[in-house]
C-alpha cells in the first residue's frame, strides 16, 4: 500500500498528543510499576482492535443516525474517567506513607488490563476517529478493500501499542525519579487525577 507510510505518520501525530490513555499509562507505570502499565497497554490495544472492528461494521453511522447511542457511550466514558480521577485522590488520601511497591500490589494485572480496555472502549471519539481515518487511506484501485482495511487496522493497533509501551517505559522512569520525593509523588498523583477529571468533563460536554 503506497499510503501506509502516510497513515503511520498520521497515527503518530495523534498518539503523541496528551490524552486519557497516555495519562493512565504514565500514572500506572509511575505508581504501580512497568508490568502493570504493560498490562494496561495490552488492554488499550484490545480496545483499539474493537474500535477497528466496529468501524468496519459501520457502527459510527449508528451514532449519527441514532444520536442517543453516541451520547450513552460518551456519558459512560466520562463517568469512568471521572471515577478514575477521583480514585487517584482517594488513593492519595489513604496512602500517606505507602511506598510504590505496596501501591503496585493494590492493582492486579487483570484489573490493569480492564482499565486499559474501558478507558479506550468507552470513548466514542476513538471509534469516530477510526471510522474517519481508515477510509481516507483506502485505495479503491489498489486491491481488495477488505484486505486494505485489515492491514490499516492491524497497523493502527500495532503503532498504538508501540507508543503505549514507550509511555509505560517513560512512566517507570518518572516513578523512579518521584520515589526520591514523597511531595513530588503527591503532586504527580493529584495532577494526573485532576487531568483525568478534566478529560471526563470535556468528554461529557462534547457533541458529535
Amino acid at each position: 500500500m503506497e499510503n501506509l507510510g502516510m497513515f503511520v505518520l498520521a497515527l503518530a501525530a495523534v498518539l503523541v498528543l496528551p490524552g486519557p490513555d497516555m495519562l493512565l499509562l504514565l500514572q500506572t507505570s509511575a505508581r504501580m510499576g512497568r508490568t502493570k502499565a504493560l498490562a494496561t497497554a495490552a488492554g488499550l490495544a484490545s480496545a483499539r482492535s474493537c474500535h477497528v472492528t466496529f468501524a468496519a461494521m459501520g457502527l459510527a453511522s449508528l451514532f449519527r443516525t441514532v444520536p442517543w447511542t453516541f451520547d450513552g457511550v460518551r456519558l459512560l466514558g466520562a463517568a469512568y474517567l471521572l471515577w478514575l480521577g477521583l480514585s487517584m485522590f482517594r488513593a492519595e488520601a489513604r496512602a500517606t506513607s505507602v511506598d510504590r511497591v505496596a501501591m503496585g500490589g493494590s492493582l492486579s494485572l487483570g484489573a490493569a488490563f480492564r482499565q486499559g480496555v474501558l478507558t479506550n472502549l468507552l470513548n466514542p471519539k476513538a471509534l469516530v476517529f477510526c471510522s474517519l481515518l481508515l477510509p481516507q487511506f483506502i485505495d479503491t484501485g489498489g486491491g481488495p478493500v477488505a484486505s486494505q482495511f485489515v492491514i490499516l487496522g492491524v497497523t493502527l493497533v500495532l503503532v498504538g501499542l508501540l507508543f503505549d509501551v514507550g509511555y509505560a517505559m517513560a512512566g517507570a522512569l518518572i516513578g523512579r525519579w518521584l520515589a526520591q520525593s514523597p511531595a513530588l509523588q503527591r503532586m504527580q498523583h493529584c495532577l494526573f487525577g485532576t487531568l483525568l477529571i478534566g478529560y471526563a468533563l470535556r468528554l461529557a460536554l462534547v457533541s458529535q
